[in-house]
């Protein structure tokens, strides 16, 4: 008796590709009866995640863009989209369309494991048997961890060692040039409908959400939800989508052979916009749209043909980008849960920073906020910190670059890598002392690059609670943009208010004399004067005050005239940032001497706070903020070839010193200075 050719699921998650998927050719090469190309709808990211507009425009465009390219090989065939939890799914997808195979990219993400230990239970119960292949990054995240004895790799001297040991990474392989049928898509079963509640993302909302509705889509025909079904605010990102856009931005790039073979990523400028410094191809990774293999190899065969000169190698390099993503893959992948927060994380020191995170004491993770408040709960120690941090999120801190970058950030949902490190630095080790999983989940919030792994690998590094230790360098917000934008074109972009400043106070608007000021059509003020009964406005930016100027009309009856002209405001500075900076390094230096981790018992039964008499840092509040306006914004602290500031006295501390020696470097370690 001839045996049944196989009937495949093949479940698209963050590999919405056709080009180099191991994964995909592993299903074909079962040559199935059928296949059906799925997409399940799960409520985790729907309601549980933190996703804002713009990064679902980007899925949106990603979904729509494989769907297009599934059904240009077959047009019997698209990507089916189904309107259901993969968990609550499955079960009855195996049994209507009698399936064999489940087949599906393997994703070492917390969440994910967890979701896909479930899926593969389930489809073991079924008689289903479940095929996984590495392929969203270069090497498999678990094979990094085994090759370096079991531990979290947290330098890339550690993944490159792994990797040695791994084998080299494999070449990229070719698109399917046919994909087989699907068969039946009948869905004869009732559809279970997830909770909406908690719904993080209920913020991000104009109306209520109602892409579950219908199973198999309003139409019945498996289509991409709209943004009308998912109840969005708009997305106002200029930033798209899609493998067809993925390739097309490779091709460009790689066509620039000196740009690819000689890219170093932190000579790239910061400030540089239409178009930016970078590749911008990190969204791409995220959803799969471009395979970090195709990347990598297309890169280093330019390197390895460059003749016209040094090519860059890693870290700073392209292909030492990709390499950086695997490190924090392979952290991710050994420490799971724990890796997103400090408590409980043995690798991760604890801070007594302002604004921790609430800690289920019965799970030992992070309490999620119920109540639409965008993410996890936390507590507020200070309110001139919580203050600090809306300022801060909203972009109406006071310090130009700080709110162009925040601003660039919510609007366009990117910014450059120097960027998101100035903007990490001030909000934690060098102005705001807050805890750093605040600015994690505001940027898993905005980002349309998103990667869970490297965006808390990346928070760690910035706060030197791990992969990162040298805490006395901080990057001004004043100096730090001058070196590759003095004139403040970035500035004038993102914060228009500030368009028509001198260049001379583009940084430093507040020390701008009144005339300037008004010259320029902005005023600045504090904050506070501007609020209604006290009120924090955190969109100076988008208000007009009316000023009003009174005359004595000497000509008339001596009566006052009142000549009412609209001005923009610009917020005066939140705090002195030289002592605040101060303040924070010592603050560190502090936290380094007592030397607890994530996971110390002192840590985890409360009595660290025994070795902390003073509060955290100290005082949040500076005894005179106003006395900064004028003066010497750069103190007693001098730059470095880094574009860091730090203190004389700890330029050979001790603790950057044993970094140095172990080969642990930092890609600001090559900061240069080019033109925008």
């Amino acid at each position: 008796m001839t045996k049944p050719k196989p009937r495949v699921i093949y479940w698209f998650r963050t590999d919405l590709r056709l080009h180099d998927s191991p994964a995909l050719k592993a299903a074909l090469d079962l040559e199935p009866e059928c296949l059906y190309p799925i997409w399940t709808w799960d409520p985790h990211y729907v309601y549980r995640a933190r996703v804002g507009p713009n990064r679902w425009q980007f899925l949106l465009d990603c979904q729509s863009d494989l769907s297009a390219s599934i059904t240009k090989l077959n047009k019997k065939s698209k990507l089916f989209v189904i309107r259901e939890s993969p968990t609550t799914l499955f079960p009855k997808l195996f049994k209507a369309w009698n399936i064999s195979h489940l087949v599906f990219e393997k994703d070492t993400d917390a969440y994910a494991r967890d979701r896909d230990n479930e899926v593969t239970e389930i489809a073991k119960k079924a008689g289903v048997q479940v095929i996984t292949k590495v392929g969203r990054t270069l090497y498999d995240p678990d094979e990094l961890v085994k090759q370096n004895h079991g531990k979290p790799t947290m330098s890339i001297s550690q993944v490159i060692k792994a990797g040695e040991q791994i084998g080299q990474i494999p070449r990229p392989i070719p698109a399917p040039a046919s994909l087989p049928d699907p068969g039946d898509t009948s869905l004869n079963f009732k559809q279970d409908h997830p909770s909406s509640e908690p719904d993080i993302n209920a913020p991000q909302r104009n109306s209520s959400d109602q892409s579950y509705a219908h199973l198999a889509g309003p139409q019945g025909d498996f289509s991409v939800p709209t943004y009308d079904e998912l109840g969005l605010k708009p997305s106002t990102t200029p930033h798209h989508g899609g493998e067809t856009a993925a390739l097309a931005a490779l091709d460009k790039i790689i066509s620039n052979t000196k740009y690819t073979a000689t890219f170093e990523k932190p000579s790239t400028a910061p400030t540089a916009f239409e178009p930016q410094s970078t590749t911008l191809l990190s969204p791409h990774l995220h959803f799969g749209s471009l395979s970090c293999r195709e990347f990598y190899w297309r890169a280093q065969d330019v390197v390895d043909n460059f003749k016209q000169g040094t090519a860059s190698h890693p870290p700073t390099s392209l292909t030492g980008q990709l390499l950086f993503r695997d490190m924090y893959f392979g952290a991710q992948a050994a420490l799971g849960h724990k890796f997103g927060q400090a408590y409980g994380n043995p690798s991760c020191r604890s801070v007594p920073w302002h604004l921790p995170s609430k800690v289920n004491e019965d799970t030992g993770l992070v309490v999620r906020d119920g109540g639409g408040g965008g993410g996890v709960e936390y507590s507020i120690d200070s309110s001139t910190a919580e203050t600090w941090f809306q300022r801060w999120k909203y972009g109406c801190t006071g310090f130009p670059w700080i709110d162009a970058l925040m601003r660039q950030l919510r609007q366009e949902g990117w910014i450059h890598h120097l960027g998101r490190h100035a903007v990490a630095c001030f909000l934690t080790r060098g102005g705001c002392y807050v805890d750093w999983e605040r600015g994690a989940a505001v940027f898993e919030e905005w980002l349309i690059d998103h990667e869970p792994a490297c965006n808390i690998g990346n928070w760690q590094w910035l706060s030197c609670t791990a992969f990162y230790a040298q805490f006395y360098r901080c990057y001004s917000p004043i100096s730090f943009p001058q070196k590759w934008d003095k004139d403040g074109a970035f500035v004038r972009k993102y914060v228009p208010e500030l368009a028509n400043f001198p260049a001379k106070y583009i940084y430093e608007p507040w020390k701008a004399p009144i005339a300037d000021q008004k010259a320029a059509g902005c005023l600045i003020k504090s904050i506070d004067e501007e609020g209604e009964d006290g009120e924090l406005d955190l969109s100076p930016w988008k208000k007009e005050i009316v000023a009003e100027k009174h005359e004595a009309n000497g000509a008339q009856n001596g009566d006052e005239k009142k000549e009412k002209e609209s001005m923009n405001i610009y917020p005066k500075p939140m705090f002195d940032f030289p002592s605040r900076r101060t303040t924070c390094i010592n603050a560190l230096k502090n936290a380094y001497r007592v030397g607890l981790y994530g996971n110390d018992q002192k840590v985890l039964d409360g009595t660290w706070r025994d070795l902390f008499p003073d509060e955290a840092e100290g005082p949040t509040s500076t005894a005179d903020v106003e006395a900064m306006h004028d003066a010497d914004a750069h103190g007693e602290f001098v730059h470095d070839a880094e574009g860091h500031e730090g203190l004389h006295e700890k330029d050979h501390s001790p603790v950057g010193r044993k970094r140095k020696e172990h080969g642990q470097g930092t890609l600001d370690g090559h900061v240069k200075r080019t033109k925008t």
